[in-house]
């Protein structure tokens, strides 16, 4: 057994080069071999988004608070609320943030392929982000 105190890893902010405004990441879970399970919390401040993105192995959302958007490329802007539980398909290329105006905190979950659970690609555009609809 391996208890993870409460407050005992710090939060980390999103990275620049994978997301687009205020990030906060706070780790849950990263099983050790042979599991694979990969789990964080993350805030969105208002507007702030991922990159367009893929896991090798898919990703689970359930979004905890606020008001967020997701899409999957070539797809429309969905709106996800607290209780919203979004699965992206393996190698699914997709985005998911805050709202332009309200913020956004979801348990994210994925699985690692050869150590990696996501590949990151190009930024989304803040006219992509645009014709996001609203609440």
């Amino acid at each position: 057994m391996d208890i993870k105190q409460s407050g005992a890893r710090p939060s980390e902010a999103g990275s620049e080069a994978y997301f687009t405004g205020t990030v906060r990441i706070d780790p849950v879970l990263s099983a050790p071999d042979p599991a694979r399970v990969r789990s964080v919390v993350v805030t969105f401040e208002p507007g702030a988004r991922t990159a367009w993105h893929t896991h090798p192995l898919g990703q689970t959302l359930l979004v905890l608070s606020g008001l967020g958007l997701a899409q999957t490329w070539g797809g429309p802007v969905q709106v996800i609320r607290p209780g919203d539980t979004v699965w992206f398909e393996p190698g699914e290329k997709h985005w998911h943030g805050a709202a332009p105006d309200v913020a956004m905190v979801h348990l994210a979950i994925q699985e690692a392929l050869d150590g990696s659970p996501v590949d990151w690609l190009e930024k989304v555009s803040d006219t992509q982000y645009g014709v996001a609809p609203g609440p």
